[in-house]
């Protein structure tokens, strides 16, 4: 089962275990994470669920397509070269994850 450790802006950690094949977006919404907005369900539409990914683990996932680099430019906190959209970010049996969440969303 996939493990993601969620880190918000004041430092506090979540371990949350996740369902292979869901998004780390949907792991969030369904446990309650705060940072996580995520305002159009998923539809890559919004840009709510911007995250920070640890190093480690970013290249684990796949990587990210036009659509999602588009949306990146239109978060409410600066993008970095670790930024996803946690709705785009499937989780896969035996994956840990680090998250970091911005200050803000909105």
């Amino acid at each position: 089962m996939p493990t993601v450790y969620f880190t918000d802006a004041d430092g506090s950690v979540r371990q949350i275990e996740g369902h292979a094949g869901d998004s780390v977006m949907e792991t969030a919404v369904r446990n309650g994470v705060p940072g996580i907005v995520a305002e159009c369900g998923g539809s890559l539409s919004c840009a709510t669920c911007h995250v920070f990914v640890a190093g480690d683990w970013l290249g684990a996932l796949a990587p990210m397509d036009d659509m999602e680099d588009e949306m990146l430019y239109g978060t409410a906190v600066d993008r970095q070269e670790n930024s996803r959209l946690s709705c785009q970010l499937k989780l896969c049996d035996g994956q840990d994850l680090h998250i970091t969440t911005p200050e803000t969303q909105v």
